[in-house]
């Protein structure tokens, strides 16, 4: 299916951007790799992909002065897709190998995974989506998850997960031994998916083409 949308990937060196630009590009839309301010100042459709530990990325970006891009570009109500560290990035601070500041744009923390007897950290595979407890069966109907079955797997590679203040902030969420961690955040056109859903098959494109036709 062809939508011929503009898309921006921020590339700061934190992860694999290529699976990222061929799902979009088989929307037929325009990729531009991009690591300068400017370029994503300019941008309709953001994403910021990304894999590795949550301060190293902060820093990056920050040295890279695309912080401020970015918090631009989210102000504006622009499209905003997060991937992986992507989307723990969205959060206001990590506890990943030291206490770190995020974002802030989903107010909230990133914690290590519990250990478990049987779920071994990383959490590396397949893994199902669920509406969160408190919300009914229409609660993806205008969001990038519409028309995703509940309990469809998606790909997984993380050893934390973010766990926002809100509970109007959680999309989704997945089991993890006997723990639910939130795998997908909204905060208005600002989105975010702890899954790869480049790697997650036809449904993980699905979630794609929602996005893109926010």
């Amino acid at each position: 299916m062809s939508l011929k949308q503009q898309v921006t990937v921020i590339d700061y060196f934190a992860g694999n951007t290529y699976s990222v630009t061929k799902a979009f590009e088989h929307f037929d839309c325009q990729v531009d790799l991009v690591s300068q301010p400017n370029l994503i100042a300019d941008s309709d459709i953001l994403v910021l992909p990304g894999v590795g530990a949550f301060g190293d990325g902060m820093e990056t970006l920050r040295q890279r002065r695309l912080i401020e891009p970015i918090l631009a570009h989210v102000e504006r109500g622009r499209p905003f897709l997060g991937i992986c560290l992507g989307m723990q990035l969205l959060l206001g601070s990590s506890e990943e190998l030291g206490v770190h500041d995020g974002l802030g744009i989903i107010p909230g923390k990133v914690r290590r995974l519990p250990d478990e007897p049987g779920s071994k950290v990383p959490h590396v595979g397949w893994a199902g989506l669920h509406i969160p407890e408190e919300q009914d069966s229409s609660y993806w109907k205008d969001t990038i998850l519409r028309d995703v079955p509940v309990d469809r797997d998606m790909y997984f590679v993380h050893s934390f997960a973010a766990v926002p203040d809100h509970t109007e902030h959680i999309m989704s969420r997945t089991g993890f031994g006997t723990h639910w961690f939130c795998s997908s955040v909204r905060k208005g056109n600002v989105y975010g998916c702890q899954f790869h859903p480049e790697k997650s098959g036809p449904a993980g494109l699905q979630i794609i083409e929602n996005f893109l036709r926010l």
